[in-house]
């Protein structure tokens, strides 16, 4: 049923979430076994406060987020959507995670709600490196002297205004959305789904928990990797 919609929608949105990272290896955030807010305050380490004033915190986190990220990469569902939306079958690619994979898989033109990981930024000349730049002893450092931070939407921050902009034009103009390991708990990115399905889209939520859509959803798929979904419909649309 899912590949024929796929087949018959002109406008198919991919909506990714955490879990569609945590099948390459990185872990998630919020999960009770091995979140990485398990037992922690996010405001210790990736909030604006802790760029001000637990610095020391802050890079030690980055790093290891940086150094997680470099050790791991994209998987086969990366590289089938790529694939969809070489083939005319995706039309826009929306993202909660910083990781860049989609982009590493062959996605063009990702919209990504929450910044990336991949860069760092100056704050005092805004001059922007390569993340592994932060690995490097002193590499927190510009050529200006200027303290660099992740290009990441810290807690504290407002998510990027074009990139919230891009994900609901898309959505509303959707005839199919497809969500892909998100638990759509945060705001305002859980919104998006229910504008695509206001504005008659089709939405299949593919997820291994329940998530607090799963009413609104026309198809439901929980207890299965999204890796290895996406492989089931691929091998469906090329029969």
């Amino acid at each position: 049923m899912i590949e024929r919609w796929l087949r018959q929608s002109k406008q198919t949105v991919i909506f990714t979430g955490a879990g569609m990272s945590t099948e390459s290896g990185l872990p998630d955030f919020r999960s009770a076994r091995q979140g990485l807010w398990r037992g922690k305050d996010p405001a210790m380490y990736a909030s604006t406060h802790a760029l001000e004033y637990n610095r020391a915190l802050f890079v030690d986190f980055y790093r290891m987020r940086i150094e997680g990220l470099l050790a791991c990469q994209p998987h086969i569902g990366h590289r089938i959507i790529a694939d969809w939306q070489q083939r005319g079958l995706v039309s826009a690619i929306i993202t909660q995670n910083v990781d860049g994979y989609h982009q590493q898989a062959g996605s063009q033109d990702v919209i990504e709600l929450h910044g990336s990981l991949r860069t760092v930024r100056c704050l005092a000349c805004g001059r922007r490196y390569p993340a592994e730049r932060y690995l490097q002893e002193d590499g927190t450092r510009c050529t200006c002297g200027g303290f660099l931070r992740p290009e990441v939407v810290l807690f504290g921050e407002m998510l990027p205004e074009q990139a919230l902009q891009a994900a609901e034009r898309e959505m509303a103009n959707a005839d199919l959305c497809i969500v892909l390991g998100s638990s759509l708990q945060v705001s305002p990115a859980n919104l998006y789904p229910q504008i695509a399905k206001q504005n008659g889209a089709r939405l299949v939520i593919v997820n291994m928990e329940p998530t607090e859509l799963d009413d609104l959803a026309d198809q439901v798929v929980h207890d299965c990797k999204i890796g290895d979904w996406l492989q089931r419909m691929d091998q469906a649309l090329r029969q």
